[in-house]
């Protein structure tokens, strides 16, 4: 085998981690401006002959054994839920989220959780060995764990090889650097390829590892959009650092659903979870006050009752100014429309706003109709009735779309004591009665709008 080194220049986009051969003011893949930077990478390449290369042979999908995939429970049920039912053993997960959001304690309280049953290997690069244990008395994490402050990653594989554990935690990536690179800790290269030398520890070892990840200023994981492809789950906490309550969700899962989320809250001793989410994002809800409205939306296989506010008044600017928090804009811009237009509302010309309480990110379409109805009580200055909650997706044309799962998000409605659900017409005649809980099926939207308006 003989080996050389090779010098090459590219330029990478930090927003999106786009590669190109030369400068650009604006980057081809995301449409950035000026966030093309210059990486030279100096790397050692080996050549291997071919007696010396891997001689597996493809084999049939029939031939392939089909053993189910080794899982281990947390000890932190809402995580496990999001993971599918449990870490798989071997598998790659990247946690990301913002800034004391509760990353590093979520990871450091599952250690304390596994750490009697499997050997856990803590990689901090961003604090000492002492700062960590102070933490994790701080937390109550008890029990044994091995501890590396390091940011070398040959270091971190040799120490993980000799350690053998059954769990590695390395917080962050962002601060591993493989010294065959001359690229800084955290640009694109360095991410990747230290990414890479982990996912081949995974899969060689059978190591399950988790890697805390920073985000950028959009939100989005930090690094290439490469690195989210690599990994087998991608978890991203929702959620402002301001409120306790923290939301955990899957955006990608290769071994479970990526519908699940889990609920959180942030305590002086940690993340402690919610069982029951409905009853935390509904605590403290205003009683008779127009602009509010109660939709059941599903995360996954869980129903969950959330709160959606809005605010419509008279603007004096020549635009009217649009925002939404936890609502799709573009959706939020849609059902706007239809409410002029099919409703009867002149809202164009005031300002509209939509905030989902608690922090939780509403992506169903079946929230449609409680935020219509909040934006029309708020538009009216009339309170809906605060035992009403409305369920359904709303049409271009105005008409009420049939949702799924009625069944289930009534019995969660009725269990939460509310008396009357506005329901499209359209499939829910097969819905069971549900004792004390009156069914109003409407045809459009303007029929929701005259029924809880009133």
């Amino acid at each position: 085998m003989s080996a050389y080194m090779k010098d090459k220049t590219l330029f990478y986009c930090t927003e999106c981690g786009n590669e190109s051969p030369k400068w650009m003011g604006k980057c081809q893949a995301c449409g950035s401006w000026n966030t093309m930077v210059e990486q030279k990478i100096r790397h050692t390449q080996t050549r291997v002959s071919p007696i010396a290369q891997d001689q597996r042979q493809a084999r049939r999908l029939s031939e392939v054994e089909d053993e189910e995939e080794l899982r281990f429970r947390t000890g932190i049920g809402e995580l496990d839920r999001v993971l599918g039912g449990g870490a798989v053993a071997g598998s790659l997960v990247l946690v990301g989220g913002t800034p004391g959001i509760g990353k590093s304690t979520l990871l450091l309280q599952l250690c304390g959780n596994i750490c009697d049953t499997y050997d856990v290997l803590y990689v901090t690069g961003e604090e000492s060995d002492r700062q960590l244990k102070l933490r994790a008395q701080r937390l109550g994490v008890r029990g044994e764990m091995f501890v590396l402050a390091q940011t070398d990653m040959d270091s971190v594989i040799r120490t993980a090889e000799a350690v053998r554990p059954g769990v590695l935690i390395i917080d962050s990536i962002q601060t591993l650097y493989d010294p065959d690179l001359t690229a800084a800790p955290g640009s694109v290269s360095q991410v990747k390829q230290c990414t890479n030398s982990l996912m081949k520890l995974a899969k060689g070892s059978g190591i399950t590892v988790f890697i805390i990840g920073h985000v950028n200023k959009e939100g989005a994981i930090a690094g290439p959009k490469v690195l989210e492809h690599m990994v087998d789950c991608v978890l991203q906490f929702e959620g402002s650092t301001r409120s306790s309550h923290r939301v955990l969700r899957a955006v990608k899962n290769r071994f479970g659903s990526t519908n699940e989320i889990g609920v959180f809250t942030m305590e002086n001793t940690g993340l402690q979870e919610v069982p029951n989410p409905s009853e935390l994002l509904l605590e403290g809800r205003p009683l008779n006050t127009p602009g509010t409205c109660v939709s059941c939306v599903m995360e996954g296989t869980r129903p969950i009752l959330a709160e959606i506010q809005a605010l419509v008044s008279p603007s004096g600017l020549s635009v009217p100014r649009r925002m939404t928090d936890g609502f799709d804009y573009n959706r939020a811009m849609l059902l706007l429309a239809v409410l002029e237009k099919r409703a009867g509302l002149e809202i164009s010309r005031c300002d509209a706003y939509i905030n989902v309480v608690g922090g939780l990110n509403i992506e169903e379409p079946t929230a449609d109709l409680a935020a219509m109805i909040a934006l029309a009580s708020s538009f009216r200055g009339r309170a809906v009735d605060s035992s009403t909650v409305a369920i359904g997706e709303i049409g271009l044309t105005g008409e009420l779309r049939a949702v799924d799962n009625l069944e289930q998000r009534l019995s969660e409605v009725r269990r939460l004591g509310f008396t009357q659900a506005i329901v499209p017409f359209h499939g829910s005649a097969r819905a069971p009665v549900q004792e004390g809980l009156h069914l109003a099926r409407v045809r459009t939207v303007r029929e929701a709008i005259d029924l809880a308006v009133q």
